[in-house]
């Protein structure tokens, strides 16, 4: 079977990013995307191109356009190397840093929480940016200057007191960075080619965007991310459909799919007849990325869930679509006379209006929209009335009678002046609906359960906003025919797979990567807990950018993946391995931890040190014992703590005292995978993950990894320490690790709080282990204390996962009270 180091499950906003950066640092990717590749002049237009430009291939049809229709709303998305890039209209902007909100309580119930913040994004929303190329719309150069549709809007938004703006766009409008923009030139290549080999200019303001650039001006990700990608080495294969996936016995993933093979005519287009396809075959690999797009991507978790045990009950929920709602002006009028619009003339979008939060911090953006020139035709043809057809039959009479051989005029009149298609607009509008859809399977098949009436406020300032526009520029307002009937149309869908901070909250971390299987990740719009409200593409990508990071920063720093584990939880789920029809256990090679070789199989490895895929650790033992996770009962809390630290000079002695002391706090989920294991063995240990925040580190700064130990015997009799090791990279990419004990110490029970609430820190340079720390040289050290009101919070999230999950509650208290009972009590 083929194996490697990496597979990623489609090629959009996260996919691409993903694939890129992976392959840059010398890792062996393989790209499986659905669609097909489209260079530059291969996109479809003419009428029979489109009528085949759409994606079911049991019925043959292997073209861009997805559509789905729920019972509530309907949807287009994109298929193809590139993905959503290919079709959208450009817009990158970043998501307001107001809009990641904390435990934001939804009209229905629950919360709306994002675990990261614009903070942790900015380095990435960088990144990106000068990947793809952004720029916003040359309104002040010549050629671009007289844009009809970005002059309206931003003097209707004066009018009103808005906030216009001219948004950074994925577009070349110049042959080079720093040129002057000029209309269908040739644009430099960049340094790592582009995979098509077919020369690109810049954009001629046809307004084809949402159609597939056929002149390369879009910066789409087939000639940034997916070019250097293949660059680097990554193996990008198209009409390759992913059908199953999940754990491999011997660690990993094993990914089966089937390849499509359209019947072509003799114009090279794609034929009639029965569809095609070989397979299925499997791919496996160390780690394996989802990036299908929200809902291919939860449709796969979904259909695939009986090989994930354990995995997080938030699939599916969280499901939004970015507040999309589509209008329209017509017939703009300036002073009793028809104002030109012109909205085929431009990028599809060119200008964006940001509305104010409101009360609710349910704000919004509304945005100029295009089409492609042909449209004009069609827009005047529905608007061919009657009089105009009567008018024309009653002149051609006279004309007939009175010999007048010359139609020019008449024709001229029935076609029109395009006052329709000339002085209308319309206007995109996507800001912060409620995150309160869910994603199932139904008979199999995929389907959504979200409705706009818990949305309804936000939908509905959002139209009389687009009412107002339409008056100052007066033209006519008219909903887009689905909102007739109440149902959203939306070409961003978001969800189903969330991120949160620990299981109980969202299917992956805030790295993406899915509770309880190291090395699966979420890379796309799935993975976002709530709407962006901006165009959403850049945050994608920014988080994919970031998770891209850390599994790189893992993959050097800490130990390699431990094999094995993927074999437990085969075992654990009852499956075997996808596409094997019998499997046996292959030999295990030796992992390093550390500097040595640890051989896996007839002894048990201590876990001393930390096997760690994707940052995070886990436990291990043999990788033929029965399954520890069988049947198994999870625990997690949320735990907060903050102090002071204070610097140690260069071979001085650390102090616990707090004067001239540095602000320091964590917030960590202390996650337990077996309660009955970590109640039976000596060293307590679980994992803990999220974030350390020190001005002396730069700020918040996420835990790579980190372990929790609960009681462990003490240096003395009856001496009891809680355990805390948390590594990290500080701002400027040094190793660093807060090592840090709680003192159980047997003696008056008055001591009880202030020994539970109290941790003695030290912040060590290096990533360093627990036998480690007395070598290790010392940045700072103090006292953290976690706070009343954090102990109250703290006890509000427990949560667990498995069968009995009260019952392990009431284990785990029983346990810690009898060891305090110990420690403290009588006697």
């Amino acid at each position: 079977m083929e194996h490697v180091d990496a597979v990623v499950v489609g090629s959009g906003f996260g996919g691409a990013v993903a694939a890129c950066r992976l392959a840059e640092a010398g890792l062996s990717v393989v790209v499986l995307e659905r669609g097909r590749a489209y260079a530059p002049g291969e996109f479809p237009r003419g009428p029979a191109q489109l009528g085949r430009a759409f994606w079911d291939p049991a019925e043959g049809l292997y073209g861009m356009f997805d559509i789905w229709s729920f019972s509530g709303c309907d949807s287009v998305v994109s298929s193809g190397l590139g993905g959503g890039s290919l079709v959208y209209a450009n817009v990158m902007l970043r998501k307001d840093e107001d809009w990641f909100v904390h435990e934001q309580a939804l009209p229905g119930g629950g919360y709306e929480s994002w675990p990261v913040t614009r903070a942790d994004l900015e380095p990435h929303y960088d990144a990106v940016e000068r990947m793809i190329g952004v720029s916003p719309y040359p309104l002040t150069s010549p050629g671009f200057d007289d844009t009809l549709k970005t002059l309206a809007m931003r003097d209707a938004a004066a009018e009103l007191g808005l906030d216009w703006r001219l948004p950074p766009l994925a577009v070349s409008f110049a042959p080079s960075p720093g040129a002057q923009p000029s209309q269908g030139a040739p644009l430099a290549a960049a340094a790592y080619g582009n995979l098509h080999g077919v020369p690109r200019r810049t954009c001629r303001l046809c307004g084809e965007c949402d159609l597939g650039c056929n002149d390369g001006a879009k910066n789409s990700l087939d000639h940034t991310y997916l070019s250097a990608a293949r660059h680097h080495g990554a193996d990008l294969r198209t009409l390759h459909e992913v059908r199953r996936i999940g754990p491999r016995v011997g660690g990993g993933y094993d990914v089966q799919y089937v390849e499509h093979m359209p019947r072509e005519d003799e114009a090279g287009e794609d034929g009639d007849g029965p569809p095609r396809r070989t397979g299925p075959h499997t791919i496996s690999c160390d780690r394996l990325v989802l990036a299908a797009g929200t809902y291919g991507t939860s449709y796969l978790l979904l259909k695939n869930r009986a090989a994930f045990p354990g995995l997080s009950a938030t699939i599916g929920s969280r499901f939004c679509g970015n507040g999309d709602m589509l209008a329209f002006l017509l017939r703009a009028t300036d002073r009793s006379r028809t104002r030109p619009i012109r909205a085929s003339r431009g990028p599809v979008i060119t200008s964006a209006i940001r509305l104010d939060d409101g009360a609710d911090g349910r704000g919004a953006y509304i945005e100029d929209g295009g089409y492609p020139e042909f449209v004009d035709y069609l827009v005047e043809g529905a608007d061919m009335r009657p009089g105009r057809v009567a008018r024309f039959l009653l002149r051609r009479m006279r004309n007939i009678l009175t010999h007048d051989t010359n139609l020019s005029a008449e024709f001229a009149d029935l076609i029109g002046r395009g006052e329709l298609s000339g002085t209308s607009l319309p206007l995109l509008g996507m800001g912060r609906d409620v995150p309160d859809g869910r994603l199932r399977l139904r008979d199999g098949r995929l389907d959504v359960d979200w409705t706009a009436e818990s949305s309804e406020d936000y939908y509905e300032r959002l139209r009389a906003i687009m009412r107002r526009i339409g008056d100052v520029l007066g033209a006519e307002y008219a909903d887009s025919p689905p909102w007739w009937r109440r149902r959203i149309m939306t070409v961003h869908p978001l969800g189903g797979a969330p991120m949160g901070r620990h299981p109980g909250e969202g299917v992956c971390d805030p790295y993406g990567e899915v509770f309880g299987f190291p090395g699966l990740y979420v890379a796309d719009g799935a993975a976002l807990p709530g709407p962006v409200g901006a165009n959403p593409s850049l945050t994608i990508a920014a988080l994919a950018d970031r998770m891209s990071t850390r599994i790189l920063e893992s993959r050097t720093s800490l130990a390699a993946p431990l094999a094995g584990v993927g074999a437990v939880m085969v075992r654990a789920a009852g499956v075997e391995s996808v596409g094997v029809e019998s499997v046996e256990l292959p030999a295990v090679p030796p992992i390093e931890v550390g500097t040595e070789a640890v051989p896996m199989g007839a002894e048990t490895v201590s876990m001393g040190t930390e096997a760690v895929s994707g940052g995070r650790p886990f436990a291990a033992g043999r990788a033929d014992e029965p399954s520890v996770f069988e049947g198994r009962t999870s625990l997690w809390f949320v735990e907060e703590m903050r102090g002071l630290l204070t610097l140690v000079p260069p071979g001085g002695a650390a102090r616990r005292s707090g004067a001239g002391g540095r602000p320091m706090a964590f917030r960590i989920t202390i996650t337990i995978d077996d309660i009955d294991r970590f109640l039976t063995e000596p060293e307590h240990e679980a994992r803990a993950e999220g974030w350390i925040e020190a001005d002396l580190c730069g700020g918040r700064r996420p835990i790579a990894g980190g372990s929790f130990n609960l009681f462990v015997p003490g240096e003395t009799a009856g001496q009891r320490r809680m355990c805390y090791r948390l590594r990290f990279w500080d701002a400027d990419g040094r190793p660093r690790t807060l090592a840090g004990h709680k003192e159980i110490l047997p003696g008056a029970p008055t001591r009880l709080w202030l020994d539970t609430s109290t941790l003695h820190a030290r912040l060590l340079e290096g990533h360093v282990e627990e036998d480690g720390d007395d070598d290790a040289a010392v940045v700072a050290a103090g006292t953290l204390r976690i706070l009343p009101s954090d102990l109250v919070r703290m006890l509000t999230t427990f949560r667990t996962a498995g069968p009995d999950g009260t019952g392990a509650v009431t284990r785990f208290c029983r346990f810690f009270l009898g060891e305090l009972w110990e420690v403290y009590g009588p006697g």
